[in-house]
């Protein structure tokens, strides 16, 4: 395999880890890497074939009319096991930060919370579906039909709700205060001119 040809299979791969489970469908990946549809279908077989040995974890996954990156069926209970775990049942910032937006903006997509947030959150939404969390809740409108996600039974139970109406009420920031101070500059700077 020459080395252009490895440079495209690891810039397929960035690019197909980056998009994470929303996918990319081969008009975009022609696009994006500036080649011909065809060429991309065969970077994508090349890389298929590469995930077949056994010394690889993931596949390409074609679902939805987009390729996405998916781990192999045949390593489902090592991931059960992840999920499972006690010492991985500890949740980051991040995942609580996630959880509290789909919590409060449910049903909800991926594209939506990582607007929020300001970054990509596909891979903590995932770990929240595997530790059953959130799950999916149909697809969204929005061109590409991503997934929408909410809290599950065990998210209420986790955190030790009755039902998301327990939830605590998000108070919006004052922002009359703000408003006055601005107010008050403006009749200053006003009375200044008139007086001069």
């Amino acid at each position: 395999m020459d080395d252009k040809l490895k440079e495209k299979l690891g810039i397929l791969e960035g690019i197909l880890f980056v998009v994470g489970d929303e996918g990319i469908d081969l008009k975009s990946l022609s696009e994006i890497m500036d080649e011909k549809e065809e060429d991309i279908k065969e970077y994508l077989k090349e890389l298929k074939k590469r995930y077949e040995q056994p010394e690889y974890g993931l596949r390409i996954s074609y679902l939805g009319n987009a390729f996405k990156l998916t781990t192999k069926k045949e390593h489902k209970d090592y991931y059960e096991k992840l999920a499972y775990n006690p010492t991985t049942n500890k949740l980051s910032n991040a995942a609580l930060e996630i959880l509290a937006i789909i919590a409060y903006k449910q049903p909800i997509t991926n594209p939506e919370i990582s607007d929020i947030r300001g970054v990509q959150s596909g891979q903590l939404v995932r770990k929240l579906v595997a530790k059953g969390l959130v799950k999916e809740a149909g697809k969204s409108d929005m061109p590409g039909r991503p997934n929408l996600y909410k809290t599950t039974s065990e998210f209420l139970d986790y955190f030790g709700l009755a039902t998301i109406d327990d939830l605590p009420e998000i108070k919006e920031e004052n922002t009359e205060e703000e408003n006055s101070e601005v107010e008050l500059f403006s009749s200053i700077y006003k009375d200044n001119v008139e007086n001069e």
